[in-house]
């Protein structure tokens, strides 16, 4: 039986500083260990030896051979064992770890009685029983174990010196003092282990967190572009079909020509925009030089349609301030709060104009698309997505903003038409980047 040290854990972790200094402990235990293993062979070897040379019984020295290659055999049988539970090959013997020293004592005892020189045998048996009993049990064991060598000493010299009482005690003391700065090393190093594997859980749990985080903006992202590209694209192609097939009711073939024309020209469009969101290159990524461009196209393409669903309104682009370079995130943002807020207007607003208008500050950007329809009041905007699905257009295009620490505002009432103002402060979009 023999204290059981830390072991390292198979694993490709890299060697932290925790690792490290875990290590550190564990290779102290290991050569207390191994000096305590090999102490107790020299020392039994040395009193075989002194039985040896100084017996002249040949019985006595037949017994004593006997007995020490028993106690050598027991203690390295229980040594062998207890390696390999603390290597994770064989199941646990702590519980007769007690049994194992009582046999081991019991031989000593036996040695002892038939020479003084196996006495130096109590130095290791004290570390012993330090670690194996409790602190009350192993305190009072090293005391009987001191007084068998005083005994031992008395009964084979006949007499009783002060050296023979003062090296037995000193040397249990000091074994006393060594066996708790041990058991400190060893609690230590007990914990140092369940420390690092709180941590290793404690990673790899952030590290599913972060992983779920992600995979939930992931998602939100999708949705969000998915409602900006597809769903706008669609529910224009919804308004002019009803309005083609209602011209196509009343007779009206040029009409309905037209708005299929219309159509077509509209799913062109999206089907360019859902390429570039399945590929992830979408054309807003082209920047502040060609910004201006696409929201003049989709302006005319925005009045384009409404006059094909029989919603027309007249659709204004204005650029303020001399254009700079743009993050590719910035100039999404805001080709999506146009793309947004043109599609309210012509689904909602019915209005006959609608400006839409970039800004460029020295410190921000801005978009602000105004209407003269009917407004509306701003406390009945949802804060998030309805229940069925509507509502989501508002509430992705503030998350997007936040993203890149914007604002989105809304001024409107009832009859007085809307503002949608949206603000980008260049310095906070660049470092979040």
């Amino acid at each position: 039986m023999t204290i059981p040290a830390a072991q390292p854990r198979p694993g490709a972790e890299p060697r932290s500083l925790e690792t490290q200094a875990g290590s550190a402990g564990e290779m102290v235990l290991r050569v207390l260990r191994v000096g305590l293993h090999v102490g107790f062979a020299a020392l039994l070897g040395v009193g075989l030896i002194r039985v040896l040379l100084s017996e002249p019984s040949m019985a006595r020295r037949i017994t004593a051979i006997a007995l020490t290659a028993l106690l050598a055999g027991l203690y390295l049988a229980g040594t062998i064992q207890e390696k390999r539970h603390s290597a994770g090959r064989a199941p646990s013997t702590v519980r007769w770890a007690k049994w194992w020293l009582a046999g081991v004592v019991v031989l000593w005892l036996v040695l002892l009685y038939l020479h003084a020189d196996y006495s130096w045998l109590a130095f290791p048996l004290f570390f012993l029983h330090l670690h194996i009993l409790g602190h009350r049990h192993s305190l009072f064991a090293v005391a009987m174990l001191t007084a068998a060598v005083v005994a031992a000493g008395w009964y084979h010299s006949g007499s009783l010196a002060l050296p023979q009482v003062l090296g037995p005690v000193v040397g249990a003391i000091f074994a006393v003092i060594m066996g708790m700065a041990y058991r400190a090393l060893y609690t230590e190093g007990v914990n140092q282990r369940l420390a690092l594997d709180e941590l290793r859980a404690t990673r790899a749990a952030l590290a599913e967190e972060q992983h779920r985080a992600g995979t939930l903006a992931e998602r939100t992202r999708l949705a969000r572009e998915i409602h900006d590209t597809l769903a706008q694209g669609l529910s224009s192609i919804v308004l002019v079909s009803r309005s083609a097939s209602a011209a196509l009711a009343a007779g009206d073939t040029q009409a309905a020509a037209e708005r299929l024309e219309t159509i077509g020209a509209t799913a062109s469009e999206n089907l360019a925009e859902a390429r570039d969101f399945v590929a992830d290159l979408s054309s807003a990524g082209d920047g502040a030089r060609s910004l201006a461009g696409r929201l003049r196209r989709l302006c005319a393409s925005t009045e384009r349609t409404a006059m094909a669903a029989g919603r027309g309104f007249d659709v204004v682009f204005r650029q303020d301030g001399t254009a700079t370079p743009l993050p590719a995130e910035v100039a999404a943002a805001l080709w999506r709060a146009a793309q947004s807020g043109l599609a309210n207007v012509a689904a909602h607003a019915h209005a006959s104009r609608a400006v839409l208008s970039l800004g460029y500050l020295p410190d921000a950007v801005t978009l602000d698309i105004f209407d003269d329809g009917d407004g509306m009041d701003t406390g009945e905007i949802p804060a998030k997505p309805r229940a069925d699905g509507t509502g989501y257009g508002l509430a992705g295009l503030r998350e997007r903003l936040g993203l890149l620490g914007g604002s989105l505002e809304i001024e409107s009432a009832p009859g007085e038409g809307t503002v949608l103002a949206v603000r980008i402060p260049l310095t906070t979009a660049e470092s979040s980047l």
